[in-house]
């Protein structure tokens, strides 16, 4: 983890989500670092690739073309590199199962897009400032769905 900022990734194959996404980052009060990846193969790219730089939290779309966001976390929960990156499911579903399956393959958070510039900031203002380490020990489906 980089000391002087928090290093965000998003995955997510819809350009305006994209946009709101790193402009409420730049909005919040927090030092950060945003990668934006237009669908899951291109984020796998990125990450399995030696060199660069991981994330230290990663907001997953599910529904994205070339590879899914249950793909991704699938993959990613399978490397040992990536065992200490904290991964927000950022979807438009927030169907039982959809929720159920992420949970259980082992995602930290579920969010349901926000459809409001300043709920949008509110949420990922409180994931950023989220201790997880210490969240993530007490992990159960009831504070799994982040509900605002």
């Amino acid at each position: 983890m980089n000391e002087d900022y928090i290093y965000i990734a998003l995955a997510d194959d819809d350009e305006d989500d994209r946009f709101f996404f790193t402009e409420a980052f730049e909005e919040l009060k927090v030092t950060n670092k945003v990668s934006t990846f237009k669908d899951g193969a291109e984020l796998m790219h990125y990450l399995e690739a030696p060199d660069n730089e991981i994330p230290d939290l990663l907001f997953l779309d599910l529904n994205m073309p070339k590879k899914s966001g249950i793909e991704c976390l699938k993959d990613i929960k399978a490397n040992k590199k990536f065992k200490d990156l904290v991964i927000a499911i950022y979807s438009t579903s927030s169907s039982e199962e959809d929720v159920e399956e992420t949970f259980v393959l082992g995602a930290n958070i579920y969010i349901k897009k926000p459809n409001d510039f300043e709920k949008l900031k509110k949420v990922l203002s409180e994931v950023v400032t989220t201790n997880w380490q210490y969240h993530t020990n007490g992990l159960n489906k009831e504070n799994f769905l982040l509900r605002l």
